[in-house]
């Protein structure tokens, strides 16, 4: 009996872009994945072989990286905060972009020279080294959501976030000072499984196809 394949995509802003670049690589969801009244977290798909999960694009790559989903669609910030051995991301498919980006109130006076400074994020990791490089100690607070809010509230002087438009920023009264890195969603896949099992590698040459022709067109 033939395997089942498990492909992890997230929740969220990728998704509605990610879906079109899927079907033509041959990866279609049951019509129940598109039902918003649909709480199911695992979809059949037109494949046999086939089965979607739908979880938080942090879980996407933590999925595949273990080898629970061989397969998954998530933004290179993600790849880059966990940086996961076991984790390849072969195509990058020119969806989703956004950049990762240090706020602070547009008010706020510049601590120049300071050694130490308080940011709130849910990119720890990715925060550190970026505030490592300049000889700074980032202590992170670590949020899920409502980054902006944090400096009003005292919770922390500086905030990284993804930066799509800028708008959310401005609402709240805060400015970027700096660009941590340029994202974009990447097909990502397990290393081990990509080795001992064909059809990963046939579908990884179909989603750089579709990329390649894309960029051409």
């Amino acid at each position: 009996m033939t395997s089942l394949l498990t492909f992890a995509v997230p929740k969220g802003r990728i998704l509605d872009e990610a879906l079109p670049v899927m079907a033509r690589a041959g990866v279609v969801p049951e019509d129940a994945f598109h039902d918003k009244a649909n709480r199911s977290l695992t979809f059949a798909t037109t494949r046999e072989d086939m089965r979607l999960i739908r979880v938080r694009a942090f879980d996407v790559a933590t999925f595949v990286a273990h080898g629970a989903a061989q397969m998954g669609i998530v933004g290179s910030d993600v790849i880059e905060e966990f940086d996961y051995a076991d984790l390849y991301a072969p195509v990058d498919l020119d969806i989703g972009h956004c950049h990762l980006s240090v706020a602070q109130p547009k008010d706020a006076v510049d601590h120049d020279g300071a050694s130490h400074l308080r940011v709130a994020t849910k990119y720890p990791n990715l925060t550190r080294r970026h505030f490592e490089a300049q000889g700074i100690q980032a202590e992170c607070v670590k949020l899920n959501g409502a980054m902006e809010i944090a400096p009003e509230l005292g919770l922390a002087g500086r905030i990284v976030d993804l930066v799509s438009t800028g708008t959310t920023l401005r609402e709240n009264g805060l400015v970027e000072t700096s660009r941590i890195l340029d994202i974009s969603a990447r097909l990502i896949v397990n290393r081990a499984a990509w080795k001992t099992d064909p059809r990963i590698g046939d579908l990884v040459e179909a989603f750089r196809a579709d990329s390649a022709q894309r960029a051409a067109a």
